[in-house]
Parts: C-alpha cells; structure tokens; sequence
C-alpha cells in the first residue's frame, strides 16, 4: 500500500493511466508543520496529482505545483523530481478550516505548475485556470487546454495517506476511440474511500475486470529535501558580505531554516568570514546542521 506508482495500459483501449499511494511520504510531509485539517486535504491532493504527472515527464528534473493566494491560504507547494521524490510546504493566515479551495485562495488567487528541467536555459511555467471546484477538476481543464489531452483525474487524502488516479487518452492507432468513453465511465464510479483504503491492483480489478489492462512495473515514491548548507552559503553570498556580518554582529549568528523539511543552518562568526574568505570557498569544518 505504501509510497509507490503504479502505471498501467489498457490493451482494448487508448487509454495509459497511473495510480499513486502515498503513506510513509505523505506522514513526513505533515509530521513537520502543524497544518489546518482542510489544508492538509488540500496539500495531499496537490502532492498526490504532482507525483502522477510526474509519470509522464521525459526529462531530468522535477515538476512543481504551487497555488498563490490572497485570502486564509497564502501559499501551497509541492514538488516532484523525475526520480519520484517528493517534498511540499505551505503558508497560511487566520482561519481555513470549512472553506472552499476558492474561499481558501481569495480573488486573486494562481494556481502554477513548473516544469524545471536539468540544464535548461529556463524553466517552463503553465498556469492553470481556477475552474472547477477542486484541483482535480483544474487539472483536468489544464490538460485537456495546454496538452490536449483528454485526461480523468481522481484524488484524496486524509492523515493516513494521499492517493490519486490519472487516466489519459492515446492518439489514434492506440485502440478503438469508443474505448476511452467506457474507461472514464468507469473511472467517475470510483470513491474517495476506495482510492484511500483499497490496494491499486485491487482497486484497479473493480475498476475495470471487465477490460484488459497490463500492469507496468511498479516506481518508489519518497519524501526527500533539495535544501544543502551549500545552498544556504550561496544565498548568503549573495546577500554580501556586510549584511551577513551585521546579522552574525546582532544575533551572534545566522539561522537559515527550510520551509520544506525544517532543517535548520547556522553560521557563527568563523563560517560567515569562511563565506567570503575567496570565491567558491566551501563551508566546512566548524559548520553546524540542527
């Protein structure tokens, strides 16, 4: 049941699809910020539709899925690497609970998704329209306007785990066309409960025991953190010299702490002059982790 991806084909149809499970991932996103009841449905949704698009990405580097808002909720991050490990974090003000995801994000609120790829001069960003009442359906408008692709989104999440099915039309020449009429019939029957508590190859023979479907080999998905100290140092080189040093003068050192895991970087005196003691210097030795 636990943190894995399972893609799948159907062989009388031209339709691929993906199912995703997230437990142990998902507890240690949550288990680091003490997030609102409603915003964490919001945030395993989010995480769970990021990893299956991340399914069908070509390329080195990850996928991120960011909403910006100007009400209660102020922002809402996850991420998704090429090699399915996954981090997310949130920002809020006031009261969440019993709204809406629109009541959520206000009037001006964006929903971005970013594809960053390794070595690109820059990374593609799409915005997705707020169409729809969940970010399933917003996904699905997404798809069908920036892809074309025909695409059934499924999605849910509760403190146990954050799961989602993906479902997406092949190009003619893939199977008969009326196929995928049937399969999106069939994907609209199935429950939040059901992709929480059931196992996908269960869940997928009471989907569709009466259509051939091939299982793909299964994908690992993983909670993990691209924060280093190296990172940090590098900020604070950019900052420069005097800001950093002022900063160490007030408070006896700078803390960097990261949204997303919650590691915590401290640089005393010795490692800030480390800093800029000549370019590229590597922080090290007297450097402290917590």
């Amino acid at each position: 049941m636990s943190d894995n991806l399972k893609r799948f084909l159907f062989d009388d149809a031209p339709v691929r699809g993906a199912m995703v499970q997230l437990e142990t991932a998902w507890q240690q996103v949550i288990d680091r910020h003490d997030y609102p009841d409603d915003l964490k449905l919001v945030l395993g949704e989010m995480l769970a539709a990021a990893t299956l698009l991340c399914s069908n990405i070509k390329f080195q580097g990850a996928l991120i899925m960011q909403l910006h808002g100007t009400g209660p909720l102020r922002l809402a991050v996850v991420e998704c690497t090429h090699d399915l490990i996954v981090r997310a974090t949130a920002k809020w003000e006031g009261q969440l609970n019993g709204l809406t995801l629109q009541d959520m994000l206000g009037h001006e609120g964006k929903f971005v998704i970013t594809l960053d790829q390794l070595g690109a001069a820059q990374p593609y960003q799409g915005i997705v329209a707020l169409e729809g009442r969940t970010i399933a359906e917003m996904l699905q408008h997404y798809m069908q306007r920036s892809e074309q692709l025909e695409t059934h989104i499924s999605l849910a999440a509760n403190e146990q785990r954050a799961c989602g099915l993906l479902l997406q039309r092949l190009p003619e020449g893939h199977g008969p066309q009326e196929g995928w009429q049937m399969v999106e019939q069939l994907a609209h029957t199935v429950t939040p409960l059901e992709l929480i508590n059931l196992p996908p190859l269960q869940l997928l023979h009471r989907l569709f025991h009466q259509m051939e479907v091939r299982v793909l080999a299964d994908a690992e998905v993983a909670f993990g953190c691209r924060c280093s100290r190296d990172k940090v140092a590098n900020m604070l080189r950019m900052l420069g010299r005097d800001e950093v040093m002022s900063l160490v003068a007030e408070q006896g050192s700078v803390q960097v702490g990261c949204e997303f895991c919650h590691t915590q970087y401290v640089f005393d005196g010795v490692d800030a002059e480390a800093l800029f003691a000549s370019v590229g210097s590597s922080v090290e030795g007297s450097s402290r982790q917590h």
